[in-house]
């Protein structure tokens, strides 16, 4: 499956100043950014640099960011599911995760978390593709927000259906092991029934175990 990404962006006034949105961007153009320090949910803000600049480089990896002039405050990820994982049992070329979306505490509150979703689904390309994500409540920034579990998610659903990602069933033990947990997903437009039951296939795994 041949992998099109095609750049665009976005500009938003905040407060704060003008807020970029844009992408996918290679991993020359995020070596060039700044990376802000509050970037910590998944790893020290300079090791979460370098793994986003790694990703981008991958043929099916897209990284759009949010970012003040030079500095970058927010991200998001989309690239093939982790190898040991269920999702990538069916081996579906057109079966991408969005693994991470991060936006820098310091500039939470000013949209681009939304403005990150919104650019990333501007590329045609995407209707190529079922994105996916599993949202965990134990990695949350429950106490950096102020919110308990079920806020949280109010919010982040609130924040994805801007990229038109919806809830959908699964019986993945993780997502199981508390009813915050969710898997969130998005068909593109081109996806043919047969992508979408074998989808469905790897939602339900467990269904014929007793």
């Amino acid at each position: 499956m041949e992998h099109k990404k095609t750049y665009y962006s976005k500009e938003f006034t905040t407060p704060v100043g003008t807020l970029v949105v844009e992408g996918p961007l290679s991993s020359e153009q995020l070596a060039q950014y700044e990376f802000d320090d509050g970037l910590i949910a998944f790893r020290p803000a300079k090791k979460q640099h370098q793994a986003v600049i790694e990703i981008a480089g991958l043929p099916e990896g897209r990284i759009i960011i949010a970012r003040l002039e030079n500095k970058i405050v927010g991200y998001v990820t989309f690239l093939y599911p982790d190898p040991l994982e269920r999702w990538s049992q069916g081996k579906m070329e057109n079966l991408i995760e969005l693994g991470a979306i991060e936006v820098s505490s310091q500039y939470r509150g000013l949209g681009a978390g939304k403005a990150l979703l919104t650019v990333s689904m501007m590329d045609d390309a995407m209707e190529d593709y079922i994105i996916f994500t599993t949202e965990y409540y134990w990695h949350w920034d429950l106490k950096g927000t102020g919110l308990d579990v079920w806020g949280y998610r109010n919010i982040l659903g609130k924040m994805m259906s801007s990229g038109n990602l919806e809830w959908y069933a699964t019986d993945d033990p993780e997502i199981c092991a508390h009813p915050a947990n969710c898997l969130l997903v998005r068909f593109g437009k081109r996806i043919n029934s047969e992508s979408m039951q074998k989808f469905d296939e790897l939602r339900f795994m467990n269904r014929f175990m007793y």
